[in-house]
């Protein structure tokens, strides 16, 4: 489908210089529909990926972008914005004591004869879930009982186009996990030479859809774990115990929430008992 815009003849050339009106105008369109707080400090940044942006969809002045943005009804404007403005810097066992503490103690816990349920909630480009469902396997393929089931999500529709493949550059697997993540995954040839992709029964095993956090969630149920980690620190305070009030709606009695290393529930209301460092426990005997 081709976007209102690209039917421009003269691109934006050379590095954009926004006013301050403009980036202001940015920020609170960023605001008020993703969350995520541009604060002072990072004009330069802005106005280099929505050059680059523009650059793209063959626009000559920033007015003329920002017009079609906030004319248009299909969303993909806003969604390719959004893509632009954040990071999706994630890993394979980033911040590894989560994942030690699943092995060590929720795994071993869980008595339900029915499959756990899991959330990761900022899923970026898969690390997270797939992570997560490599360790799910093999932990309970040689205890018995299901596997658990996963939801990775996003607001990036290009960072889970990423997911939804399950396929990394060998690059992506270098640290001391590596040849243990190997185990698990096809190695690519030919084409796909340098490449690794997940395994399909670990691919079964997650789930991918776009939801965005700062809106009413849609009807997923509830969960057992969440992950909600590092994305937490765009959003102002108030944005943060709205988002907590509503993953905490969403776990199960006895369920766990982890955010990331760099955040804190301090200063929000939020009836979770604190386990250990980002590690969160919904009150109440678990189900």
């Amino acid at each position: 489908m081709q976007l209102p815009g690209e039917q421009h003849l003269q691109p934006q050339v050379g590095p954009l210089a926004l006013t301050q009106k403009e980036f202001a105008a940015v920020s609170a369109l960023a605001r008020t529909e993703f969350g995520v707080e541009l604060g002072a400090g990072k004009e330069q940044l802005v106005a280099a990926r929505i050059g680059k942006l523009m650059r793209k969809l063959r626009f000559s002045s920033f007015g003329e972008y920002y017009e079609h943005l906030r004319a248009d009804r299909t969303g993909q404007y806003l969604t390719q914005l959004i893509d632009s403005l954040t990071t999706n810097h994630t890993g394979f066992f980033r911040e590894q004591p989560h994942f030690d503490f699943l092995l060590e103690h929720v795994f071993p816990e869980w008595q339900s004869t029915r499959p756990m349920r899991i959330w990761s909630a900022a899923s970026s480009t898969g690390e997270e879930p797939y992570t997560i469902a490599l360790i799910a396997l093999e932990y309970f393929a040689t205890r018995g009982g299901g596997v658990p089931s996963i939801l990775g999500s996003d607001i990036s529709t290009h960072a889970l186009e990423t997911a939804r493949k399950g396929a990394y550059p060998a690059s992506r697997l270098q640290s001391v996990f590596a040849p243990w993540l190997r185990k698990h995954l096809l190695r690519g040839e030919g084409h796909w030479d340098g490449w690794y992709r997940m395994r399909p029964e670990v691919m079964d095993m997650v789930d991918f859809r776009r939801i965005n956090l700062i809106q009413p969630f849609p009807d997923i149920g509830r969960f057992d774990l969440i992950f909600c980690r590092n994305v937490m620190i765009y959003f102002s305070h108030q944005t943060q115990a709205q988002l907590i009030a509503r993953l905490a709606a969403c776990l199960e009695p006895g369920g766990y929430l982890f955010v990331g290393h760099s955040e804190t529930l301090t200063g929000i209301q939020h009836g979770l008992q604190h386990v250990q460092p980002a590690i969160y426990r919904m009150r109440g005997a678990k189900r």
